[in-house]
């Protein structure tokens, strides 16, 4: 795919849709100088909705970018990211492009923040989690004039381009492979939602198969809290309490499904035969727990390493025919706690 080279922003543009001088622009969204309040609402108005950011690289190297490559993520305390990272430097070790990491903590507003900022400092490229983005984000990414990449998702459209995996396709492998084996009453525990997206969609995709077979997820329980063992057993021992029937639990991630692995298997309880298992993103630090968790591996190095790829050669080659698309495909690891035919 053909990379169009965009225009980036300028001082003009949203002088010319405020309807105020380029000098007042400047006084406004350097917050100096006199402005009546009336033009300086006008002027914001107007550099939001374009998508405009300030420059603040200054004087002579106001029309340059600097060679660094804004990565903006959710969380650094949950270990999916730190992954997507490694590939994203090892890729841009080899150039002369260097990452610098913003943290959103799943909140759109301070992903609007953070974005701002970091392009205010013109980087050469954007990778950033996700498809979803308030519209002012979305406007920037879309005017920033740079090579962006969307990361971890392909589930929607992207600004520019994306690197990730279908989430909904995720949770409806993983549901065929649940009912394959034979369970039927399943229960759901899940982090993060709504703001998670990701772990939104493969719960969509999760209870689409399961309707088409005649099933219905018979407890769930979500919580805002991080990723952790201590709540996956808190979470776990609650919704037994509640629902004893229950003959498989899934989570949506690793952590909370090892936390529940651990509180079963202290209670007795035989995994996979009295009760199945299964987590998300084949996370490496649970494989000393004393069953191996059934999960899925979400591919995110070489997410990671695809997006740095994608940046690294737009900028080399701005014309060039560049893969923009890529849908990885991560494969069940049935572990020891789902049992099969």
């Amino acid at each position: 795919m053909t990379t169009e080279t965009k225009r980036p922003l300028t001082l003009r543009d949203v002088s010319e849709a405020s309807g105020v001088s380029e000098m007042t622009v400047s006084r406004v969204l350097r917050n100096r100088g006199d402005v009546s309040d009336a033009t300086r609402t006008r002027v914001l108005a107007a550099a939001k909705e374009l998508g405009y950011v300030p420059n603040k690289i200054a004087g002579a190297l106001a029309s340059s970018r600097v060679n660094l490559v804004a990565v903006i993520i959710p969380s650094l305390s949950n270990m999916v990211f730190p992954e997507v990272l490694t590939g994203i430097n090892q890729v841009l070790e080899d150039t002369e492009l260097q990452p610098v990491v913003g943290v959103t903590d799943y909140l759109p507003e301070k992903e609007e923040k953070v974005l701002y900022e970091m392009l205010s400092w013109r980087p050469s490229g954007v990778i950033i989690a996700g498809l979803e983005h308030t519209e002012a984000a979305r406007a920037m990414l879309d005017s920033a004039g740079i090579p962006v990449v969307e990361i971890m998702d392909t589930d929607g459209k992207p600004v520019d381009a994306m690197v990730g995996i279908s989430h909904r396709r995720a949770g409806r492998e993983m549901a065929e492979a649940i009912l394959k084996a034979g369970y039927k009453h399943i229960g759901f525990m899940g982090t993060k939602m709504p703001l998670d997206h990701r772990a939104r969609k493969r719960f969509e995709g999760f209870t689409e198969v399961l309707g088409k077979n005649g099933i219905e997820i018979e407890d769930r329980e979500f919580y805002s809290g991080g990723s952790a063992l201590a709540k996956g057993r808190e979470m776990t021992q609650a919704m037994l309490e509640r629902s004893p029937e229950l003959d498989f639990l899934y989570y949506s991630n690793d952590m909370i499904g090892a936390g529940g692995m651990l509180y079963l298997l202290e209670q007795g309880v035989d995994v996979p035969g009295q009760i199945g298992l299964a987590g998300f993103n084949n996370v490496e630090l649970l494989q000393g727990l004393p069953r191996k968790l059934a999960t899925m591996d979400a591919c995110r190095l070489e997410i990671g390493r695809k997006a740095a790829e994608i940046i690294a050669a737009q900028l080399a080659e701005p014309d060039a025919d560049i893969e923009t698309r890529i849908t990885l495909t991560p494969k069940i690891s049935y572990g020891e706690t789902l049992k099969r035919r």
